[in-house]
């Protein structure tokens, strides 16, 4: 006989769920109704558990798969989804496997369908989601546990829905920001590599035909287009490996740590990521306070939530010494270089008044607004030193290509 898990109810409303062994689910109705119990829902076993073939034959597609990220945009689609259907009375399961059928991404799929089927084994939905922590955030989960305490799960879908789609507003700026510009380096460095590897010999042999002397920077973009024209495979397997390199290094602890010094050093560049991180902090904050979570956990998860390793720290920190009875506003002090002093009046505003989430949250939203502003300077900034990045390239290399044909007018 197959084996059901399932959930049922008594007379007096309350819940039961487990598993057993019956016929069909009439056979199991039967069986419950004998206990004092009548079926909610039931799926067989086979249906919910991956058999043992299944769970070792892993392809190159599922490894893929493992290393892939949902986007935010999708998880922001599926929490407001989530939010209308719970308000409508459909039951999470149901829910989870409606949502599951709309999503494109294979990852973010399997995970809806395993939380499902966790959640009609009888286990929370918090709990359910902390088997999936690769889709669902530390913020998500604590979020919708503290809604679930309090009976106010609608409530702490709609405090993330908001605070996602902040979060996706202000790094969709970011990106935009950052599109023209690399748009730009990629265009030269393309035309660059075509030049050196279809005009330069061209050039080459008519330089050493004339038997003129070359000057060193013209040397120097000859041996290169030599390289590149002869061993373009090696050229490119070099370029590869130092890319992955580098991503790897600044992945590290000490690369995020040196990445996270050297942004906050450079000019113009510094001033938007701290306010990109004050925002991100002040926005993560507000939400997981307003949900009801502790402050002091809400630190930890919003300091999980920041890549900037200065900003973490300060969270971090923040989190130990408050549970010694000290004020975020009076920690925060020491980080006077990331946080700015309107930020660390305002938070102590919060404290006296006993409002700090409402207080973080209007914070949270003249820094967007002021990220915002800053990413359409940096843009107008960009333009020209850009082009003046991309004239020097230009003109290094037409007076590295002239100079030996300068020289040669000059003798005759």
């Amino acid at each position: 006989m197959p084996k059901y898990f399932y959930k049922a109810k008594n007379l007096q409303g309350k819940e039961e769920s487990g598993s057993l062994s019956a016929k069909d689910k009439r056979h199991l109705a039967g069986i419950l109704h004998r206990k004092g119990y009548f079926l909610v829902s039931a799926e067989v076993e086979g249906e919910i558990e991956e058999t043992k073939s299944e769970k070792f034959q892993i392809s190159k597609f599922d490894l893929l798969k493992k290393f892939s990220r949902v986007s935010l945009t999708e998880k922001l689609f599926f929490t407001r989804n989530l939010e209308v259907m719970i308000k409508t009375g459909v039951p999470l399961p149901r829910a989870f496997r409606i949502l599951s059928a709309q999503i494109k991404s294979e990852k973010f799929k399997k995970a809806l369908i395993g939380i499902s089927e966790r959640i009609i084994k009888g286990e929370s939905l918090s709990k359910a989601m902390s088997f999936f922590p690769d889709v669902f955030s530390e913020l998500y989960q604590e979020t919708l546990k503290v809604g679930e305490e309090t009976g106010k799960l609608e409530y702490s879908l709609q405090v993330l829905s908001n605070q996602m789609e902040r979060e996706h507003n202000l790094k969709s700026q970011i990106k935009t920001a950052m599109v023209y510009p690399i748009m730009v380096l990629c265009v030269t460095l393309l035309i660059g590599v075509l030049m050196m590897i279809f005009v330069v010999p061209n050039l080459k042999t008519a330089f050493e035909e004339l038997g003129v002397e070359l000057p060193f920077t013209t040397q120097v973009i000859l041996s290169l287009a030599d390289f590149l024209s002869e061993k373009f495979p090696i050229a490119i397997l070099i370029i590869v490996v130092l890319v992955f390199g580098l991503i790897l290094a600044l992945r590290s602890k000490k690369g995020g740590k040196f990445k996270s010094k050297i942004s906050l050093k450079i000019p113009i560049i510094s001033k938007i990521i701290k306010q990109v991180n004050s925002a991100l902090t002040l926005r993560t904050l507000s939400s997981l306070l307003k949900s009801g979570v502790p402050i002091v956990r809400s630190l930890e998860i919003t300091s999980g939530a920041l890549t900037n390793f200065y900003f973490k720290k300060s969270l971090k920190e923040a989190a130990e010494l408050i549970e010694k009875g000290q004020k975020l506003s009076q920690i925060l002090k020491p980080y006077a270089d990331l946080y700015s002093p309107m930020v660390l009046q305002m938070i102590k505003v919060g404290e006296e008044t006993g409002a700090t989430s409402e207080v973080l949250e209007k914070l949270a939203e003249f820094y967007e607004e002021e990220t915002r502003n800053a990413t359409q300077k940096l843009s107008s900034f960009i333009e020209p030193v850009l082009i003046l990045f991309v004239g020097g390239i230009v003109g290094f290399f037409v007076i590295s290509m002239m100079q030996p044909m300068f020289s040669i007018m000059g003798g005759m």
